[in-house]
């Protein structure tokens, strides 16, 4: 087939993987329309003739979800419909050289700190000048904030240092000034990301600047929900939590990978931190900040882990009681230290322990909610879909937490915030009325 001809380049750009993925996607695009090049997000028309496949390398599942997102624009591309295939980020810093022997048919690959070499591919500049400028794929009131790359953790099941490399913090006054232009460009609320939030400042200012950054964000006219993801536990800087209780527009919650309960797995998979040091601290931080969620994230399946060592997880989760919770089967990757050990657990014993975990924690959650019923609460509006409004409290973020369902003939708009008094509750969402005079 005779390969169509375009007028002129229209890139769309497919991302996979996590928000730190999304972000690095959003810059490309944006200094690519800085170029005058025509790009989109995920293009659903179909009238691109370029692809860009920003990739996840991060576990099995994600490496196989990337891999056939590249063969099936590689088909295109041998079909005619496309004139090239790019291929960027995590799998392809991983495994690129075994990669482009597999896949002969993308144009190019590049790691996950390559753009100006990406742009090369479009005769298109690197404008530094550019700092901050994204053009979104998220919509337009809340954005992602990535204040740092890379992790300088040894955490043995982790292959992130190995795509990423090595913890670099963005300057505050950076960080700010992106913040103020995606004010500028309508975003109301930002979720602040990094491999490790916690550790921002160390490699810039010998020392640990994550409260700084949040009273700078705080003060940015206009921004109203600041909210925090991925915090490691190991050595956490409590003063993070004076400054929560200090501004109202800094979201009451905290999303804390926890991994695991019991000490033996907490030592293998190299935390750095005991159940006991995890359950005081998840203590003082509720006694900080009076009503706080806490969100964290498991793993099941780690080399060793026994029955017992689940139940132990179990017991740690209803002395707990975290408010959101999501569970990660362990998977078994090249260049960690874990990769030494044997991966002893079937698959289905790993997803049959997730779900162990979770069904105890869909109790917890449903509990939780039943006690806001009655309760009043400022959300923001996310979309509208089926006829009803779907918002969130600040105690939860996007796609991973809970939704508030809103039924009402009062015409709202996305990112608009509202008064909501909650009437039921259901595991993991509750619906609500606004309030009169919202």
């Amino acid at each position: 087939m005779k390969t169509r001809t375009l007028k002129k380049n229209k890139v769309n750009i497919i991302t996979l993987g996590c928000s730190k993925n999304m972000v690095d996607s959003e810059v490309l695009s944006g200094q690519l329309q800085a170029n005058a090049i025509d790009v989109v997000h995920e293009n659903a028309k179909k009238d691109h003739n370029i692809v860009v496949v920003n990739t996840c390398g991060f576990i099995d599942k994600a490496k196989e979800e990337s891999i056939n997102t590249i063969l099936e624009q590689v088909e295109l591309k041998q079909r005619g419909r496309l004139d090239k295939v790019y291929v960027t980020g995590c799998l392809s810093e991983r495994y690129r050289g075994d990669l482009e022997a597999e896949i002969p048919g993308v144009d190019a690959w590049f790691g996950t700190m390559e753009l100006p070499l990406i742009l090369k591919q479009f005769d298109a500049d690197y404008k530094a000048e550019l700092l901050g400028e994204r053009l979104l794929s998220t919509p337009s009131h809340y954005a992602y904030l990535k204040i740092a790359e890379g992790c300088n953790r040894t955490c043995s099941f982790c292959a992130i240092p190995l795509m990423r490399g090595a913890h670099v913090s963005k300057p505050i006054e950076a960080i700010v000034a992106e913040a103020e232009k995606l004010v500028r460009s309508g975003v109301k609320e930002v979720m602040l990301i990094a491999q490790e939030l916690t550790y921002y400042g160390l490699d810039l200012y010998r020392q640990r600047r994550l409260a700084d950054l949040l009273r700078a964000l705080a003060a940015v006219p206009g921004l109203q929900w600041i909210r925090l993801h991925y915090a490691y536990p190991h050595k956490f800087p409590m003063d993070v939590l004076d400054v929560m209780n200090e501004f109202p527009n800094i979201c009451n919650y905290l999303d804390m990978p926890l991994q695991h309960a019991a000490d033996n797995m907490l030592q293998a998979m190299k935390r750095q931190i005991t159940r006991a040091e995890m359950e005081d601290l998840v203590k003082a931080i509720r006694e900080k900040v009076p009503g706080i969620c806490l969100r964290t994230t498991l793993i099941t399946g780690f080399p060793g882990e026994t029955l017992e060592d689940v139940e132990e997880m179990k017991r740690f989760l209803e002395a707990m009681r975290f408010d959101r919770v999501g569970i990660f089967t362990y998977s078994h990757e090249e260049g960690t230290s874990a990769y030494a050990l044997e991966d002893n657990i079937p698959a289905e014993e790993k997803e049959r322990r997730a779900q162990e975990i979770m069904e105890l924690q869909q109790e917890i959650s449903y509990e939780k909610n039943q006690e806001k019923i009655g309760q009043v609460f400022k959300v923001i509006v996310d979309k509208k879909e089926s006829g009803r409004y779907l918002a969130r409290t600040e105690f939860d973020s996007v796609e991973v937490d809970n939704e508030v369902i809103i039924n009402t003939s009062k015409r709202l708009k996305p990112g608009d915030f509202v008064q909501v008094k909650i009437t039921k509750a259901f595991d993991y969402d509750l619906e609500g009325e606004l309030v009169e005079g919202a």
